[in-house]
């Protein structure tokens, strides 16, 4: 008996990316726990709002088709950007690691992202995802936990 021809692999940078975060998993020293910074919760929050943006890609696709699988792609988009607002908050609470110019401001302020200190760059990453869940959802959406079971 033959063994089956393995299929192509269609999604090799999302399997690269599980890997990627398994293996940093795997890496944190649970002996001696070291703190969150800055720069790990800027990189956790890039990948969170990555993993939005194609969750809406992927919600606006399947909805049409399959409208329950939608709906529940829907609930997992709009939990996903909870999770990178909670990520964006705490990544604020945390002390600057790096000086800035004096003066310059640790809170989002839209008017200053393109020109801003490089710390910023989260928040306009922030800025961009929330743009694009808040043209999908409702504020009563984004202040409670979403469960589209039964509808």
């Amino acid at each position: 008996m033959t063994p089956p021809t393995p299929l192509p692999d269609s999604h090799p940078y999302l399997r690269a990316a599980t890997a990627g975060i398994r293996h940093h998993t795997r890496g944190l020293n649970p002996g001696a726990p070291t703190p969150a910074d800055r720069v790990h919760l800027d990189t956790v929050h890039a990948h969170l709002t990555a993993l939005h943006h194609l969750l809406d890609q992927l919600t606006d696709t399947t909805r049409t088709t399959w409208p329950t699988a939608g709906r529940h792609l829907a609930g997992a988009h709009t939990r996903l950007w909870q999770a990178a607002a909670e990520v964006h908050d705490a990544f604020h609470t945390l002390p600057a690691t790096t000086t800035t110019a004096p003066g310059a401001a640790e809170e989002c302020d839209p008017n200053r992202l393109p020109e801003g200190p490089p710390v910023l760059t989260i928040c306009q990453r922030h800025l961009t995802a929330g743009h694009a869940i808040r043209r999908k959802t409702t504020p009563a959406d984004l202040r409670g936990r979403v469960t589209h079971c039964g509808r």
